[in-house]
């Protein structure tokens, strides 16, 4: 007989994909869901992108392989665009890795850095893929929380004693796998906390203090978000111990093209390349030298497309959240609403299903997000506005009767 690999067991199919068959099939019977679920941005690149990579493509020697480490126009137009919105420094020859999105990177840094059964800290709530690919690989998960009554920041107290204890049973002789890396997100997904210099701060001090890899997934910062773009690595000493990601996807509206990066030590670059080298090749070329043109996009481009777009069906989210009795932030920023569902429903499904069957329109539990989601529910703003107004139509219908 034959069976799949035993490290099927550690996860499922992915919440969207299992609950995406659900939706088609209601579509299909004519029932005409509003999908407000999944942050897959909706508008288009700039139109310079575009053109860049129409022309590009009609070069007869631009359809061969290209180098794993990707271009120098890439690379350098990464740099700048570091520079310009973080003013970080970086070099494009040996601190930048283009990725093929950032879900590749989460794959090939913990092959780099985690061995079997080496320890994880991974947030709770936090992007499924964290724990998901760490349970392929056998890494051995720990969670901490993130809380509301903490501005959902990382509690060190809790982490601190985590690794610490770790620490102190290998200094006994007990057989204790170390810690090894540290994943974080801000601005947050999904609760759309603000990335804060102070939890940057704190957090490289530690990763320095217990010889941690720390991870930034940072895709959200141009999204409803006006004040200063942060990044970790703006902290002395951070890139010693921590890499960044940052994707196209939210930012540009380049979701289908799969470009991103990640930035750290040309050490750390070299570890992953040697992982990624042996995974995949490099983009199409045209589709680079794109995505290097969309890194010079104005600031009037990301007002309007990051900032103005998102803040007009931010305010009917805001409505929708309040007819189902949420209670919510509003300094919230990224692509998302999060927002914590009345008491009297017993679970947060019982909310989330009603208004899929009754309003036909398909929003996110924050189970899948981890426990301290379970109240929780997420809106998201991927969605053109007048499907947004049908939406918040529907749910009007249903709740405000």
């Amino acid at each position: 007989m034959i069976t799949p690999a035993k490290r099927l067991d550690t996860v499922q199919e992915y919440y969207f994909s299992r609950k995406g068959k659900e939706v088609a099939k209601m579509n299909a019977e004519g029932k005409d869901i509003i999908s407000l679920a999944i942050g897959s941005p909706d508008m288009p690149p700039s139109q310079q992108t575009i053109d860049t990579l129409c022309s590009e493509a009609q070069n007869p020697n631009a359809h061969g392989y290209q180098p794993t480490v990707g271009i120098p126009e890439l690379r350098g137009a990464m740099s700048r665009f570091y520079k310009r919105w973080y003013d970080v420094d970086l070099d494009p020859a040996t601190e930048i890795q283009p990725l093929i999105g950032s879900k590749e990177g989460i794959l090939h840094v913990t092959l780099a850095f985690v061995n079997p059964g080496e320890k994880v800290l991974v947030p709770n709530p936090g992007y499924p893929t964290y724990t998901s690919l760490s349970n392929l690989l056998g890494a051995d998960i720990v969670n901490y929380n993130l809380l509301p009554d903490q501005q959902w920041q990382p509690d060190f107290e809790q982490l601190e004693q985590l690794v610490s204890q770790n620490e102190a049973n290998i200094a006994n002789g007990q057989a204790e796998p170390p810690f090894k890396l540290l994943w974080i997100n801000y601005p947050n997904m999904p609760t759309g906390a603000k990335a804060q210099r102070q939890t940057y701060e704190r957090i490289v001090a530690f990763a320095q203090r217990h010889n941690l890899v720390v991870v930034n997934d940072n895709p959200y910062s141009f999204i409803l978000n006006q004040g200063e773009k942060l990044s970790i690595l703006q902290i002395p000493g951070a890139k010693d111990c921590c890499i960044e990601f940052n994707s196209m996807s939210k930012s540009h509206n380049m979701p289908g093209w799969r470009v991103g990066m990640l930035a750290t030590n040309a050490q750390f670059v070299q570890w992953i390349l040697k992982v990624k080298s042996n995974i995949d090749s490099g983009t199409f070329r045209a589709m680079q030298l794109a995505a290097a043109q969309a890194y010079d996009n104005t600031e009037d481009w990301h007002q309007q497309a990051n900032i103005t777009t998102y803040a007009n069906r931010r305010a009917m989210a805001e409505e929708i959240m309040t007819l189902l009795g949420c209670e919510y932030d509003k300094e919230q920023v990224g692509m998302f609403l999060w927002g914590r569902i009345p008491e009297h429903y017993e679970n947060v499904e019982e909310l989330t299903e009603r208004v899929l069957h009754e309003a036909r329109v398909f929003i996110t539990p924050g189970f899948i997000f981890g426990s301290n989601g379970s109240r929780y529910v997420r809106i998201s703003l991927c969605a053109k506005d007048d499907k947004f107004a049908e939406a918040l139509k529907r749910v009007k219908s249903v709740f405000a009767r």
